[in-house]
């Protein structure tokens, strides 16, 4: 049996039909085992694996002049924890006709150079415009989480964030961005306790402290909470699930809290995503003055 040919100039990244032309093959030859179509007129080796570089160095070869990787994309490149081809996301400039690419999803924006930059070797929208194209998408609960996640990564700093909103003004969506900087908490540590912070901000409670360290009335540390109302004594935590010894640490906390007077509510991903009202209502509960005044007529 004949082995097909495999040029070994075509097994590490995408290629052309033209760049396989030149090594010997034909169109022919590329409808064959040994190769996956990606796009139009690109091919990749059937060896190589797919991974997350390999898509997005497909699509960057075939952009346009000034067109980047942005939103979800852009995010992943700058090391935020997205999806990043799931679509691939594409900013092509304002002035070009065609917004159609194989494989990705485009939008059409301004794009100056200021906002341009190159991240793993691909040309990428900057860190401010990116998290300014997160925050400004809606919904406003997952924007508050772009944005959390954006700042507590380093990508800005929040008057860095009212500055660029303040400047783009009149671009699309930047009235929610605006709203969801105002929201935005630099300290928090992870996507579901900005959405457990957010569920109670959107019902209207008070906006909680995020990531608290408590002490006994020594002074002596006894662990630091996702949200905490201080006129309340109330600590309240997201329970992501953790592994055995973790829960072991956790119930020891959470017994040194108790014992020292504070108070502690500890929700699930399941109790945010199916039951977000009992949340609520639950925390309202312990906000009311009627179980602060009992808490403290215990404590006597």
């Amino acid at each position: 049996m004949v082995q097909p040919v495999v040029p070994k100039s075509l097994t590490k990244c995408p290629f052309t039909f033209a760049e396989a032309k030149r090594v010997g093959l034909s169109r022919r030859q590329l409808r064959g085992a040994s190769w996956r179509r990606i796009g139009f007129g690109w091919y990749v080796w059937a060896g190589l694996k797919d991974t997350p570089e390999l898509t997005l160095a497909s699509v960057h070869d075939r952009l346009p002049i000034g067109a980047a990787f942005s939103g979800r994309t852009a995010a992943w490149l700058h090391g935020l924890d997205f999806a990043p081809d799931s679509p691939v996301e594409v900013a092509f400039p304002s002035g070009r006709n065609n917004s159609k690419l194989a494989g990705a999803s485009v939008r059409r924006v301004l794009l100056p150079a200021s906002d341009l930059v190159v991240r793993r070797g691909l040309l990428t929208t900057s860190a401010l415009r990116t998290v300014f194209d997160l925050g400004a998408r809606p919904p406003l609960i997952e924007a508050v989480v772009a944005l959390d996640m954006a700042l507590h990564a380093g990508l800005g700093h929040l008057p860095e964030l009212r500055d660029f909103a303040a400047s783009h003004a009149g671009s699309k969506g930047a009235r929610q961005f605006k709203q969801a900087v105002a929201l935005a908490e630099p300290l928090a540590e992870s996507p579901m306790e900005t959405r457990l912070r957010m569920l109670l901000v959107m019902s209207r409670l008070p906006r909680p402290e995020a990531q608290v360290s408590l002490q006994d009335q020594r002074g002596r540390f006894l662990g630091r909470v996702d949200l905490y109302y201080p006129a309340h004594r109330l600590a309240i935590e997201y329970d992501g699930g953790t592994h055995r010894t973790s829960l072991v640490e956790d119930n020891r906390r959470q017994n040194r809290l108790l014992n020292a007077g504070y108070r502690l509510l500890r929700f699930t991903y399941a109790d945010i995503r199916d039951t977000p009202s009992a949340v609520v209502d639950q925390v309202k509960h312990a906000l009311a003055p009627t179980a602060v005044a009992a808490r403290r007529h215990r404590a006597r």
